[in-house]
């Protein structure tokens, strides 16, 4: 099943309001992070660092003036598909068609750097078809989701900033308890580039 599962790494945000605190023309994805494991790296090669080996298609949706962005999915084995837009639901509608004969896609967001590896394996774990596996950490919903095949038409059909929440309703939803705060973390602010979960 995971040799067919299909990581989406979400890069095509805008990061306003990090934009904002930080100033000018920083991008979020490009800060440098200090990763669970101690070493500095841009937040988004944190995320790439972070998927395990079994998932070996990897499809990170950008924008085009990313060439930084683009260089290190690439690095990462990820095919890139470029979006002239900010919205989850275009991004994750391209991702989803660039892979669509997959077994199942996993969501991940490329603002996110803090997951632990061992925690994207257990939310792909015993994926199905009519499934959708999401993280939870101390009752709240995280990242990154687990779709199975049966959402493909769905997801290829979001648009706009409609992201995949409203799949919830019509999926057997499995939630997967976790003891990892990263789950919920992603970098909105300067501040959060400090991980302290």
């Amino acid at each position: 099943m995971s040799e067919s599962l299909c990581a989406v790494i979400l890069a095509a945000g805008q990061g306003s309001r990090y934009r904002q605190a930080a100033g000018g023309g920083q991008d979020k994805l490009l800060a440098p992070c200090l990763g669970r494991d101690a070493v500095v790296r841009p937040v988004v090669e944190q995320v790439l660092r972070s998927l395990p080996e079994l998932l070996v298609r990897r499809v990170l949706v950008t924008t085009p003036d990313r060439t930084e962005v683009i260089a290190l999915a690439e690095a990462y084995g990820c095919q890139v598909v470029l979006l002239d837009s900010p919205g989850m639901g275009d991004s994750l509608a391209a991702a989803v068609a660039a892979c669509a004969d997959a077994s199942g896609w996993l969501v991940v967001l490329g603002d996110m750097p803090f997951i632990l590896p061992s925690s994207i394996e257990s939310v792909v774990r015993g994926l199905s078809e009519q499934m959708i596996r999401v993280p939870v950490y101390k009752g709240a919903y995280g990242h990154p989701v687990a779709f199975g095949a049966a959402f493909g038409q769905a997801l290829r059909g979001l648009t706009g900033d409609r992201g995949a929440r409203p799949l919830f309703a019509v999926g057997q939803v499995v939630e997967v308890e976790l003891a990892d705060a990263g789950v919920l973390w992603d970098v909105d602010t300067p501040q959060a580039l400090v991980f302290t979960g």
